[in-house]
């Protein structure tokens, strides 16, 4: 496999790196006006939207996914669809169809609500396995075959999808290689007390969201998106990376351990994790922060494991604590 740094680039220079921190803060703080209380997952958005990955968000209803999608999409200036999966949608109610025009006297291809920055892929598990597949060659390589003809979509395009993991009748599981399409899996949770008394303080005048205002352009942030592949990633930090991702593999308690996209995924969001921190090189300490959101949700453990109550969670914080971390030679990435 070729390393992130075998292609030569021009390292970010420190004036660029404290622009697009101040860029991707701007939008954090604009996010934050609408959903009070969860920096860390508006963080870890913001990280994977850099990575050029998609997110899974795994939680109870009305905790506030759509909102974080649309006050997300409404911040960066860029166009929202909500798709909401039920069993009789279709693949075409996805990507978009040909529809005769009598006045052309020809099929027009009408796109479909894949394509937007930010579509929101609502209770996905909950569409048939043949319309979940409709996302694949999207999400995998930005674009949309209908018909033989290949339709590019937007830039940046984030594809963030939601599932309720208490209610399984009627559902259809995701299978392993569609979870592995997604770079992070978040679960926004409930907010804590003080936050829950100001979330109610501050939708009873009103939708903050109505009066979010764009913070920047989609075209900055694929910009940013771009750039984000300058930060620099040394030898000993990245031989940590991939010593993590390899013991998933070699786990007793693991089944199935992650793949080389994992790894790949990784290595991008530490380097998204570092730009974000205002660094243009990548530490341990990167890696260790999305090393759940990004590896928990691709590992199977072995039946017994589950019985016994151990998380994927569990065991990859295990291996954070199991695997020497190394003294990275910083002054590489300066």
């Amino acid at each position: 496999m070729i390393s992130l740094n075998d292609a030569p680039r021009e390292r970010l220079s420190s004036d660029r790196v404290d622009a697009l921190q101040e860029l991707l803060l701007r939008v954090r703080n604009a996010v934050e006006r609408v959903i009070v209380g969860k920096r860390d997952v508006i963080e870890l958005l913001l990280v994977a939207v850099l990575s050029g990955g998609h997110v899974l968000v795994e939680d109870v209803p009305g905790i506030g996914k759509t909102k974080l999608g649309k006050s997300f999409c409404q911040a960066i200036g860029g166009t929202f669809r909500r798709i909401q999966f039920t069993p009789d949608l279709l693949p075409a109610d996805v990507t978009g169809s040909l529809v005769y025009e009598p006045g052309r006297g020809s099929f027009v291809f009408h796109p479909g609500p894949i394509f937007a920055n930010v579509v929101l892929a609502d209770e996905v598990n909950r569409g048939t396995p043949r319309t979940q597949s409709a996302l694949l060659e999207a999400m995998e390589e930005r674009q949309v075959t209908v018909e033989r003809e290949t339709y590019r979509l937007p830039e940046p395009f984030l594809v963030l999808a939601t599932q309720n993991p208490i209610e399984l009748e009627g559902t259809f599981p995701l299978p392993e290689a569609q979870l592995d399409r997604f770079a992070m899996r978040l679960s926004v949770g409930y907010p804590a007390a003080e936050d829950e008394v100001a979330m109610v303080r501050r939708f009873l005048g009103g939708d903050p969201l109505v009066e979010l205002e764009p913070v920047t352009r989609p075209e900055e942030l694929a910009a940013a998106i771009a750039e984000t592949k300058r930060v620099f990633l040394g030898q000993a930090t990245l031989d940590y990376l991939v010593s993590l991702v390899r013991r998933t593999r070699e786990h007793e308690e693991v089944q199935l351990g992650a793949s080389p996209r994992a790894t790949l995924a990784l290595a991008r969001a530490a380097q998204a994790a570092a730009l974000l921190s205002g660094r243009p090189f990548v530490i341990p300490d990167d890696v260790r922060r999305v090393a759940i959101p990004v590896l928990a949700h691709r590992l199977r453990l072995v039946p017994r494991a589950e019985l016994h109550g151990l998380t994927a969670e569990a065991l990859i914080r295990a291996i954070l604590d199991e695997v020497p971390v190394p003294v990275e030679e910083v002054a590489e990435g300066v």
